[in-house]
């Protein structure tokens, strides 16, 4: 049994951080929630399992600029969102840029 006020105060120190350690370790390896906060895609066709978009060749024109960072009102070209995404998060994404070879 505890004899102490000292050693009371101990005990209850180590157990609680043994839960903070226990609690963090469980939070990182085993919690779902981490899943959804890396997600890139937040909102384009989020009812089908994979967005694809396939365009022939031939019907690009001159150039096209298509978005790579997922934010473009006008998904799947690029409208410019990509540089306010840069400044929030501090990434570097920018678009794809499709054009035909200079002859």
């Amino acid at each position: 049994m505890l004899s102490s006020p000292a050693e009371l105060l101990a005990a209850v120190s180590l157990a609680a951080g043994t839960a903070a350690i226990g609690f963090l370790a469980y939070k990182t390896f085993f919690s779902k929630d981490k899943c959804c906060k890396a997600r890139v895609n937040l909102d384009i066709q989020k009812d089908n399992p994979k967005v694809v978009h396939a365009f022939d060749i031939e019907d690009l024109g001159e150039k096209a600029v298509y978005c790579r960072c997922w934010r473009s009102k006008k998904f799947p070209l690029c409208d410019g969102s990509h540089t306010k995404h840069n400044e929030e998060t501090g990434d570097n994404v920018g678009p794809l840029i499709v054009k035909r070879k200079e002859a």
